[in-house]
């Protein structure tokens, strides 16, 4: 069941041409879907926060975006469960008309060797990676309204090849693959279908369980010599989903320092 969550007092916008795009963002209480939501807010989108674990985090992102001037509501989902998604999308449309941008940054990431990670563990990964990404892309070909966006992650990992990112790295070579054909398969749309592959991004997912060394040498291998930050890969999502990105379409996005 999907949980609203709206600031006291808002109100829907009317339905005409000078309402706001109105984007729905997954993973939009933390690291980069978080930085997303306020970017997004920024631009003058109206904003679903999709999140299904930390409410306080959900509420603060919300808190933001309407400090900032925006409109966003949060809403309870897993990504992996296609009745809580559609209600996602139910109430965007209920209570902002319609959406234009649907930004994909839920997901989780379990490292190991392949030989020794836990086949538990790899069904957990695949079924909100590929799964969740598939439910949340499900719903958005069905409707996002023509001129708008759809924008998956994946990760540079997928070229990079690191040890102990096996099936991490597998279930986004899954959404890379999804994020191709679902481009071709929305011709005559108007809707643009791309994925954001970050690098080494200093979120906390990233970071937690690596040491200050490991840190240090994942942030020297880019030319640009430090790890990237949320906002850095908001400002592509910003970008994609923007008219100005419209032309962008098809495409993996590797945003990454020109460590690949």
């Amino acid at each position: 069941m999907s949980t609203p969550i709206a600031p006291g007092g808002a109100s829907a916008p009317s339905q005409h041409s000078s309402s706001p795009r109105v984007a729905v963002v997954t993973g939009g209480s933390r690291g980069i879907g978080r930085r997303a939501v306020a970017r997004l807010a920024a631009e003058g989108y109206a904003v679903v926060v999709g999140y299904s674990g930390s409410q306080d985090k959900a509420e603060a992102a919300v808190k933001e975006a309407v400090a900032d001037g925006g409109q966003a509501i949060a809403v309870r989902a897993h990504i992996a469960d296609e009745r809580a998604v559609a209600e996602l999308f139910d109430a965007a449309e209920e209570k902002f008309g319609g959406v234009d941008v649907v930004v994909h940054a839920a997901g989780r990431m379990d490292l190991a060797p392949i030989a020794e990670l836990d086949l538990a563990v790899l069904d957990d990964l695949h079924r909100t990676n590929i799964r969740g990404t598939f439910v949340v892309a499900q719903q958005a070909a069905r409707r996002v309204r023509p001129g708008g966006a759809i924008i998956t992650f994946s990760t540079s990992v997928v070229k990079l090849s690191f040890p102990g990112y096996g099936a991490y790295a597998a279930s986004k070579g899954a959404v890379e693959a999804m994020t191709l054909i679902l481009a071709r398969e929305m011709r005559g749309r108007d809707v643009t279908v791309n994925a954001v592959a970050p690098g080494p991004t200093a979120t906390d997912l990233f970071l937690d369980g690596k040491d200050e060394e490991t840190v240090a040498r994942l942030a020297a291998q880019p030319p640009l010599e430090r790890l990237g930050t949320p906002g850095d890969i908001a400002e592509v999502v910003a970008f994609l989903a923007s008219p100005a990105g419209h032309w962008i379409n098809g495409q993996v996005i590797r945003a990454n320092g020109g460590i690949i």
